[in-house]
């Protein structure tokens, strides 16, 4: 398997009509467990949803089923303990993958390297408001000269971009938001990462962070819902040729 980064994105339908066709038997017992574990109802359709996608995308590149994928913790960055970013045990090529949902949108990156996924509706000004101070300054700085009607979507962009980085890197916001650039300027952002932005449409914002050459093949897909419902392929056939993902 050469170098690649694949990112899947999937829109959900209504959690009411989507929860009752949910078939959970291919989730381990503790995505289970976790699943039925929310309060409101509409969280543990998503979590469900995310997670069957996820062993279906993975089950599809490892020639699996989906309930045989096999996850693993990888060591903590900060302790060493077994309880840092998830992984597939030992495949062969090495295949990494980053998993991330908010409000009815679920991206899945795949990739030959080390990879972090994350796609968040897109928030309100009160919340960028808050969340922008504690950014790396040159992003502050971009953001405020973006004309005010624009600070949502500036900051959505900014914090997807950094989510994806600091998942990649295994840290999560236990790492300083304000430590690394990932604003508009490429150049600027870490060495030997490639940083992408995603179209999620006009209510989500999404990104991926990917350690490799900046030209491995990249590719986005479009998955329908029907790969939630009972039976339903790993990667069923007609979701359309990949279009590429934008340089970044």
């Amino acid at each position: 398997m050469n170098g690649f980064l694949d990112a899947w994105l999937l829109r959900l339908p209504r959690p009411e009509q989507l929860g009752p066709l949910l078939d959970g038997s291919e989730l381990d017992a503790r995505e289970q467990a976790r699943g039925r574990s929310f309060t409101r109802p509409h969280d543990g359709v998503l979590y469900v949803s995310a997670h069957i996608a996820l062993r279906r995308v993975l089950g599809h590149y490892l020639g699996l089923a989906p309930d045989r994928v096999p996850f693993v913790r990888e060591p903590c960055p900060g302790c060493g303990g077994p309880h840092g970013r998830p992984a597939v045990a030992h495949p062969d090529p090495p295949l990494h993958f980053s998993l991330s949902h908010s409000s009815g949108m679920v991206l899945v990156a795949v990739a030959s390297e080390t990879v972090g996924a994350d796609v968040e509706r897109r928030p309100r000004p009160g919340t960028v408001e808050v969340c922008t101070r504690s950014l790396h300054p040159a992003e502050r700085a971009e953001i405020e000269d973006v004309p005010p009607p624009g600070h949502c979507a500036a900051f959505g962009r900014v914090w997807t971009r950094k989510e994806a980085y600091l998942k990649a890197l295994g840290t999560g916001l236990s790492r300083s938001p304000a430590a690394d650039y990932l604003g508009a300027d490429a150049a600027r952002r870490p060495p030997g990462w490639s940083v992408l932005d995603l179209d999620c449409g006009p209510h989500h914002d999404g990104a991926v962070a990917y350690r490799g050459a900046a030209d491995a093949p990249r590719a986005v897909h479009r998955l329908p819902a029907a790969v939630l419902l009972p039976g339903g392929a790993s990667v069923p056939a007609g979701t359309g040729a990949p279009a590429p993902l934008p340089a970044g």
